[in-house]
């Protein structure tokens, strides 16, 4: 491949689109790879077309490699399948969602579990059939609520998404540690730096679950790791060791207490330990959060209160994983109005059970545990306040925020927090869609066995973006040679002998098996050819100039920066080996 880019469509920019975030919207933008539609909608341009094929090349090579088999099924889905599953009100506001000219609903796909399911079910119908695995790249929908940082997080995205179809659950585990170590390969080649995290399955069911992570400061997503052993988690997925338990016999009697002008965790333990001669801390109080819970589909919401220690807060990102498909939301104050027995500020749960809400702790309120609480009137809190003696919650939940220095759920030692992306899920289904789709295989004694299934996502177009986030300076893109939308860029800087030599030397590295871009540019300065070179990222930069009359090219690596004049009459050669 030889681009000129005398002809080449792609315009770079000097500034900073005014709506990007994060330097891989900022630099795909500037370099002329995508152009944004509308909000998390992209075109692709010509080198964004390149690096989008060439990482989902890998991809493809990669799912191959391990046994897969390429399909590709419509973006253009019809209710029904997803009706099944119960997902069509499951995904809520995050389904595209259409009708035809008659009327008939249809959606367009975030997964195609569904449509994988129903597929071997037609096609496949003995146990000689199995195992199998099949795939599809293909653009997916989800009507993002707050679509931001270009293609990271877009409505429309190009994603690969596998489904293993296995007869037992053994077969299931090793399909998805096939998966795994599928995963591990495309990422290695791709060159990003990622982490392998427990994650919760949310919407789309199932028990085993991991997400591949890209560590970056603008991620989105939280998770905690262990330098002492090799646990890491999604924020979501974490799970807090619980303490022991402890008698409730020899604990100090409940006692209300005054606290007028305590609005704030703060304000009450200040006031107590002043006025009322406690020594406590903000995690000797139980603060308690009251949130209602929407079901898709459903007009019945549910009042929920959380129970977490005062001096942590409700992390709602946890909240909805533990919740799903369930949707909380904070209570307020025409709410509070529809129920009198809660008196805001100061609630305690003392009396919850006979006002029928349900009541959920963190697993660190264990039987024995002594607390301040709200005394449920206001302007009173209340002092040793006892779980299991004076208030028994309905069961725990994970929805407190987990902060560096908890400890690891494995071995006790401190986690850390940190942020990345996610680049990558694999999950282990089980029968949900299965079940769904009535998919079984008869067995060799001629009784049907369900199918067991698993799910593995690759955000490609996602993919991209990650890359930079990762591989960029301050002078633009930094491209792994992989990806790359060539292997060199050439820059003739202006004079017509100097573009001359370039297209040679292009032109005998293309012969060689190089994808090749010259900048040719006749109307072009150096100095904003060398800039475009630095923004575009292409991996090994030769720079065609003055030093033609000595008979020398200048050898550029772009990521490290160093430097070397070469002999024209060596160039190939040495360009060969640079780039190998």
């Amino acid at each position: 491949m030889l681009l000129r880019m005398s002809s080449l469509f792609l315009r770079t920019l000097r500034d900073d689109p005014a709506d990007a975030e994060v330097p891989s919207h900022k630099l795909l933008v500037r370099a002329g790879y995508v152009r944004r539609v509308a909000p998390g909608i992209y075109s692709w341009l010509p080198l964004g077309k390149m690096v989008l094929e060439n990482v989902a090349r890998i991809v493809r090579e990669e799912m191959n490699r391990m046994g897969g088999q390429e399909v590709l099924f419509p973006a253009l889905l019809p209710r029904e399948y997803y009706e099944a599953t119960g997902r069509w009100t499951e995904y809520g506001d995050a389904l595209f969602r259409l009708q035809d000219r008659k009327g008939a609903d249809y959606l367009l796909g975030p997964t195609h579990e569904e449509l994988f399911a129903d597929m071997v079910k037609g096609e496949y119908s003995s146990y000689k059939d199995y195992p199998v695995t099949l795939y599809q790249i293909q653009t997916k929908y989800r009507d993002e609520a707050r679509p931001r940082a270009g293609i990271l997080r877009g409505r429309e995205f190009l994603m690969k998404d596998s489904y293993s179809f296995d007869l037992d659950d053994d077969g299931l585990k090793h399909s998805y540690e096939q998966h795994r170590e599928t995963y591990i390969r495309v990422f290695d080649r791709l060159g990003i730096n990622y982490k392998i995290v427990f994650a919760q399955s949310g919407a789309m069911g199932g028990s085993a679950s991991e997400e591949f992570l890209a560590p970056t400061p603008t991620g989105e997503d939280t998770f905690a790791a262990c330098h002492s052993c090799d646990y890491a988690a999604n924020a979501e997925a974490v799970t807090t060791p619980a303490p022991a338990a402890r008698p409730t016999d020899d604990a100090a009697p409940l006692q209300v207490l005054d606290t007028p002008d305590t609005p704030t965790i703060e304000t009450l333990v200040s006031y107590v330990n002043e006025h009322h001669g406690l020594s406590v801390t903000a995690a000797d109080t139980l603060k308690n959060v009251v949130v209602k819970i929407s079901t898709p589909g459903s007009d019945k919401v549910e009042t929920l209160i959380i129970g977490v220690p005062g001096d942590r807060e409700v992390d709602f990102k946890r909240l909805e994983a533990a919740l799903s498909p369930g949707e909380p939301a904070i209570f307020e104050a025409a709410d509070f109005a529809k129920h009198p027995g809660l008196v805001r500020g100061y609630i305690g749960p003392q009396i919850l059970r006979e006002l029928g809400i349900r009541y959920l702790v963190d697993p660190r309120v264990v039987t024995g545990t002594s607390w301040v609480t709200g005394a449920n009137e206001p302007g009173k809190h209340a002092a040793n306040v006892v779980a299991g003696r004076d208030f028994t919650p309905d069961g725990t939940i994970e929805a407190a925020e987990v902060r560096a220095g908890d400890p690891c759920p494995r071995c006790g030692s401190d986690l850390s927090i940190d942020r990345g992306i996610e680049i990558g899920h694999i999950f282990q289904l089980g029968r949900k869609y299965a079940d769904a789709a009535g998919l079984d295989a008869l067995g060799p004694d001629g009784k049907p066995i369900r199918v067991t299934m698993g799910s593995y996502g690759i955000g490609v177009s996602r993919a991209v973006a990650v890359i930079v986030e990762q591989a960029h300076d301050a002078l633009g893109l930094a491209w792994p040679r992989e990806v790359a939308p060539a292997d060199v860029h050439i820059v003739g800087t202006g004079k017509e002998n100097q573009v001359e030599a370039a297209l040679e030397l292009g032109a005998e590295l293309e012969s060689r098996g190089l994808r090749v871009l010259v900048d040719d540019r006749a109307q072009v300065s150096p100095g904003v050819k060398f800039k475009d070179a630095e923004l575009l990222g292409v991996p090994t930069i030769v720079v065609v100039g003055r030093g033609l009359s000595q008979g020398v090219v200048e050898l550029r690596d772009r990521v490290s920066g160093e430097k070397s004049e070469i002999p024209l009459a060596e160039a190939v050669d040495r360009i060969l080996a640079a780039t190998a």
